[in-house]
């Protein structure tokens, strides 16, 4: 089982493949997503998944995906955000380059991003690049750009990226990859002839502050909380629940009105 080498990380912003699950637990869950999402429609780019969906905080409270991360940002961890980024087969679906932290509100980097691979996960497909140590020379200018087919909220677009320095992150089924938050990263469209399903999951150190609204949540998953900065997600309790999905909806629109600048 591989192991986070944190001096490559810290070396590159980003460290891959990491092992959490075997690849037949992983398709058991993709099984359980496709399964939800013929009664319940589409999960693409729901946020706060752990919240009403049990399999989700499974993965983000793995023992080994947060053995990582306190390696990473210390033993007191938030779990801020989970989200699955899906690409259909033969879809434009696309994310330009750009840097998570850039829209977020966070008055801190202490945070890593993981990205858990439900599928192969391939250059065909739609992998993630990202450009070795991009993360040590801080926010690069975004412009905003029009574009349906770009995942991305704003279209967030960092122009005059060297895509020749990226290395692409291919995944099998149950590995990871782990980036920081300023890390410039990307991923193009899906040709083959399957889906590109991942799981995304933020973690915050519990010192991190959000400066764009008055009020964000997340929940504690490690060590202790001592600043409280953060109003309190509660776990799902059961494999799929339907009210919590729909209470979820008015934390998912808060989300997207902090990353578009329309917070309160």
């Amino acid at each position: 089982m591989t192991t986070i080498n944190v001096s490559c990380y810290e070396k590159d912003g980003y460290f891959s493949p990491l092992d959490i699950v075997s690849p037949e637990v992983a398709l058991k869950h993709r099984s359980t997503l496709e399964g939800i999402e013929q009664q319940y429609g589409a999960m693409h780019y729901q946020y706060k998944l752990h919240t009403f969906m049990q399999f989700p905080l499974q993965l983000a409270t793995h023992p080994t995906l947060l053995d990582t991360v306190e390696k990473l940002i210390g033993p007191d961890i938030l779990l801020y955000n989970t989200t699955f980024v899906i690409k259909e087969a033969h879809s434009e679906s696309h994310v330009s380059w750009h840097q998570d932290l850039t829209y977020w509100g966070l008055d801190s980097d202490a945070q890593v991003s993981a990205w858990i691979a439900l599928t192969d996960v391939t250059e065909e497909n739609g992998c993630m690049y990202m450009v070795p140590g991009s993360h040590k020379n801080g926010m690069r200018e975004h412009i905003t750009t029009v574009d349906s087919t770009n995942v991305l909220l704003n279209g967030q677009t960092i122009q005059g990226v060297d895509a020749s320095k990226a290395h692409p992150l291919c995944l099998l089924p149950g590995q990871a990859s782990l980036h920081h938050g300023w890390t410039i990263h990307t991923s193009m469209p899906n040709r083959s002839n399957d889906r590109r399903i991942g799981l995304n999951i933020q973690y915050l150190a519990t010192s991190v502050r959000q400066v764009k609204s008055d009020y964000d949540t997340a929940m504690l998953v490690r060590g202790v909380d001592a600043y409280q900065n953060f109003g309190t997600d509660h776990p799902a309790a059961t494999e799929f629940d339907f009210v919590e999905m729909q209470r979820q909806k008015a934390l998912t629109d808060h989300i997207k009105s902090i990353t578009t600048g329309q917070a309160k």
